[in-house]
């Protein structure tokens, strides 16, 4: 029997939730049933060695890998057509959003910018030489997927929040259009989706998350993290420095602990363009003593190994990948009360939900810090869970026989 052909295509494979969530699918599929390629944009990535030999990754498409590129290096390497679409669509996008103050302007504008520079650009991209049986555009924005890949069936994943994304809508739906099914990674993932794009109910499912979880746990015992060795409470996050995150708001709940005389430093394992920013408001909660950022690194999971409490002080989220691992790491967790946190966590059972309030957040953390009784259960309960997901496959598979 012909082996079907499957097409998964990603931005890079930089650390990342979503990235290492496609590490633990593309580790489950079966490769005696799907000859498996993978398109990155950008063919780089610290998780790029994990990905699974069966796995053929395609050769780079300069013109999408300018999409990851400073707009100067695309016209360095000579995409004129690509660097003037990008920088139009720059320029309408400060112009809509020149109301907003400097401070919230990247945020507000962060995904409407991203789906305009591909609203451009993607004309200007070539397609992907030959056909698919079935094609999975893992990252938004799903464009290339929709409008560049021949295939028998098209899917496409939603790893966040869409209420809370500030983007054409119009525009975003007709790309969705294009995609036979739509998967989101919880059902409360999938509600908000439809409470934008309700015309979608039909096409919509669940697949959570698929996570390596002998990977996590092999990789968390590589090493003992000398940057954690401090005095007090060992607290933990992991994630890119953006709105989404709000660090920017745990600098102020560790200004609020640290009055209060809570011995405790809470390190944050990430990256990204908000760092200049967060280290502000570091600087003005007067809390860098106790509020670490220890930068990128290829393998966080010794620091979730090693924290006491592991933290989640999102805005929002689709589902945190991070959450999933400090849990497989039988670590106690408190996240903040998003609006898909139920879907993430069993409040009182293996998490703590907490409210999103600075100083109702503060409560429950030293709460928890002070309870060690309800951080040893929370432990505890975690090891009778498999949150590695993977009979979620199946799922996948029958998308693409069905």
């Amino acid at each position: 029997m012909r082996k079907k052909k499957i097409l998964i295509t990603a931005h890079s494979m930089e650390i990342g939730g979503i990235e290492r969530s496609l590490v633990g699918l593309l580790d489950v599929i079966d490769y005696e049933r799907y000859d498996v390629d993978l398109l990155l944009f950008s063919r780089k990535g610290e998780l790029l060695p994990f990905v699974n030999e069966r796995c053929t990754v395609l050769p780079q498409i300069a013109q999408c890998a300018t999409m990851l590129e400073p707009i100067r290096d695309v016209l360095l390497h000579g995409h004129v057509l690509l660097a003037s679409a990008r920088l139009l669509s720059r320029a309408r996008m400060h112009f809509k959003y020149k109301a907003v103050s400097d401070s919230q302007r990247a945020d507000a504008m962060g995904y409407a910018l991203l789906q305009s520079h591909w609203d451009a650009s993607v004309r200007f991209m070539p397609p992907l030489r030959g056909e698919y049986d079935a094609a999975i555009s893992f990252m938004w924005p799903h464009h290339y997927v929709a409008q560049k890949v021949q295939a028998k069936k098209k899917f496409a994943w939603i790893h966040t929040d869409f209420t809370m994304m500030d983007m054409d809508k119009e525009k975003d739906a007709r790309i969705w259009s294009q995609f036979d099914r739509i998967a989101a990674v919880s059902d409360e993932c999938g509600a908000a989706f439809l409470q934008v794009y309700p015309q979608f109910r039909d096409k919509l499912v669940t697949i959570e998350n698929i996570l390596p979880q002998s990977f996590v746990r092999k990789s968390a015992a590589e090493f003992e993290p000398q940057e954690m060795q401090g005095e007090g409470y060992r607290l933990l996050s992991v994630g890119r420095f953006c709105f989404a995150k709000a660090f920017d708001r745990a600098a102020k709940v560790s200004r609020i602990l640290k009055d209060r005389g809570v011995p405790f430093c809470w390190y944050i394992v990430g990256y990204g363009g908000g760092e200049a920013q967060l280290r502000a408001q570091i600087a003005d909660s007067g809390v860098e003593d106790c509020f670490v950022l220890l930068g990128k690194k290829s393998n966080p999971y010794p620091y979730m190994a090693a924290c006491d409490l592991y933290l989640q002080p999102s805005r929002y989220e689709g589902k945190a990948v991070t959450v999933r691992e400090a849990q497989m790491l039988a670590r106690p967790v408190l996240i903040t009360d998003f609006k898909t946190a139920r879907s993430q966590v069993r409040d009182g059972f293996d998490a703590v939900i907490a409210p999103q309030d600075e100083t109702a957040l503060a409560d429950a953390i030293e709460s928890l810090l002070r309870d060690e009784d309800l951080r040893k259960t929370l432990s505890e309960n975690t090891k009778t869970a498999d949150y590695s997901n993977t009979a979620e496959i199946e799922k996948i598979y029958s998308l693409i026989e069905e």
